[in-house]
């Protein structure tokens, strides 16, 4: 401590200190007081001036860390408005659809009275590009069978071709396997429609064996027959997409394309029971 009091910088420091107490007292006395506080002006003046742009930068840092809280907080308060609004968008979206479902399966109930329905949802799809069959979620638990129709209110869509307790699996329209007894609506003229090969990548089907004096047309609508074990009279099928020649068989063909739509098979109806033609 004592060669603290004995170093040059401490010797230089009082020094210092005692020239900037004694000199102002002795101006002072000698009435140039005015002198003394134009150069302590001069002499702090620099350093107030970096005292206030150091003021300034920190009341600037501090203003901009309170704009930032306060734009993120509206942010997150934006996020969580988005987030809900977004959420009631889907709800409604699921409510309509379910409207919409519930509507076309009472106006298929009043349409065909005859039909014991059963409500399903397809909770699998066999194939990659194109739809050939798929699962639903009722199976003989719910009383369902081999063969059952199974249909949206746009119109066919294929039949039940396995079941388990729970589930059951349906062979679609397009289907290679599938064949079923058609008419046209607006002439009567009569057919068969069955699932091509070729054509099941475009989920499209053939009306064959129509007769070459047939009346069929472009945009004809197709039903079903009622003849056979598994569809009853008058579910629609499809539409007349192209007619075709068959020198061979002395027939026409047509391409037709099925009026249910694959990509909104969603939920279907089974017909669990239904009175056939000639019943």
């Amino acid at each position: 401590m004592l060669r603290f009091f004995k170093s040059k910088f401490f010797i230089i420091v009082l020094i210092v200190s005692l020239i900037l107490v004694i000199v102002p007292s002795i101006l002072s006395i000698m009435g140039l007081s005015d002198y003394v506080r134009n150069a302590l002006g001069v002499v702090v003046s620099p350093f107030v001036k970096v005292f206030d742009a150091v003021s300034d930068s920190i009341h600037g840092f501090t203003d901009y860390f309170t704009e930032f809280d306060r734009l993120r907080e509206e942010n997150e308060d934006l996020k969580s408005r988005i987030s809900k609004m977004e959420d009631e968008i889907y709800n409604a979206r699921l409510l309509k659809a379910e409207n919409e479902w519930l509507y076309s399966y009472l106006g298929l109930r009043r349409t065909h009275s005859d039909f014991v329905l059963e409500e399903a949802n397809v909770t699998s799809r066999q194939a990659v590009n194109y739809l050939t069959s798929f699962t639903l979620d009722k199976g003989s638990i719910s009383g369902i069978e081999k063969n059952m129709p199974v249909i949206t209110s746009e119109g066919i869509v294929g039949y039940v071709c396995e079941v388990g307790a729970t589930w059951c699996k349906v062979s679609t329209i397009i289907e290679t396997s599938v064949s079923v007894g058609a008419y046209v609506e607006r002439s009567g003229a009569i057919g068969v429609v069955e699932g091509e090969f070729s054509l099941r990548d475009k989920w499209r089907c053939r009306l064959k064996y129509i007769d070459t004096e047939a009346d069929i047309e472009e945009g004809d609508r197709i039903l079903s027959s009622g003849l056979g074990e598994i569809y009853p009279r008058g579910l629609p099928i499809g539409t007349v997409e192209k007619i075709e020649l068959d020198p061979a068989a002395r027939t026409k063909t047509a391409v037709i394309c099925p009026a249910a739509d694959p990509d909104s098979l969603d939920k279907v109806m089974i017909i669990k029971d239904h009175v056939m033609s000639g019943e």
